[in-house]
């Protein structure tokens, strides 16, 4: 939610009229941090081009910005339609953590279980079948982003982009990213008993670094998945 819009001319605002815009606008704002900051850029760069245009016509500058502002749009009537966007990107961030994460857990699952010392002992066993498990909804997270990056990237232009999309990955993030938690539980009480233990180990390691990516990522999608969109926005 933002508040009512402020004056970009305000008196009491030291700062240059455009960059005060900006800031407003990046504060109301959630996503990633570079796609925020070139979607924040590119609007400046825009309002300053109308400006100079109004002021081309004749009239005070400050005039020229006012004008501009209201054949723009104000902060609080830009925010949904750029907070679906962000919101897209943040989908899509999610989604691409987890594409490039999971398999790779997959397969550093297998490398690790398969040349076990003692295939008889309870670990390898245990490990092999909680593998099963976490590698099933490690293959749907992957197959689920591989969808989303397809739906919003070479064919967004031919196909609606669902609005419980980002919702739906956001979730599956969070799903993967429990998995990536558990995997590196296991696979630490895995090497304490194992004996090829450092091959277990970096496995873990491995889960516990894409754990903390996907994780961040999904949550992040969440909040940006739950924020209010207006109906304009919705079918934009």
């Amino acid at each position: 939610m933002t508040g009512p819009a402020a004056d970009p001319l305000d008196p009491r605002d030291p700062r240059d009229p455009f960059d005060a815009y900006a800031a407003e606008l990046a504060a109301a704002l959630h996503g990633p941090a570079r796609a925020k900051a070139r979607l924040v850029e590119e609007i400046r760069g825009g309002l300053a081009d109308t400006a100079d245009a109004h002021a081309e016509r004749g009239g005070p500058y400050p005039d020229a910005i006012r004008a501009a502002v209201r054949e723009f749009g104000t902060v609080e009537e830009l925010v949904p339609s750029c907070q679906r966007e962000l919101t897209l990107a943040q989908a899509r961030h999610t989604a691409r953590a987890v594409a490039l994460t999971a398999p790779f857990l997959i397969a550093c699952w297998y490398l690790s279980v398969a040349p076990a010392a003692d295939p008889a002992g309870s670990v390898p066993r245990t490990a092999q079948l909680l593998a099963a498990h976490l590698a099933g909804v490690a293959i749907g997270a992957t197959l689920l982003s591989a969808a989303t990056l397809a739906v919003t990237g070479t064919l967004a232009r031919r196909l609606p982009t669902p609005p419980r999309l980002p919702l739906l990955v956001a979730w599956t993030g969070t799903t993967a990213g429990v998995a990536m938690a558990v995997t590196t539980l296991a696979l630490a009480v895995a090497s304490a008993l194992a004996t090829n233990w450092p091959l277990l180990a970096c496995a873990g390691a491995l889960a516990a670094a894409s754990h903390a990516i996907v994780a961040t990522s999904a949550r992040a999608c969440r909040r940006c998945a739950r924020l209010p969109v207006s109906r304009t926005a919705r079918t934009a």
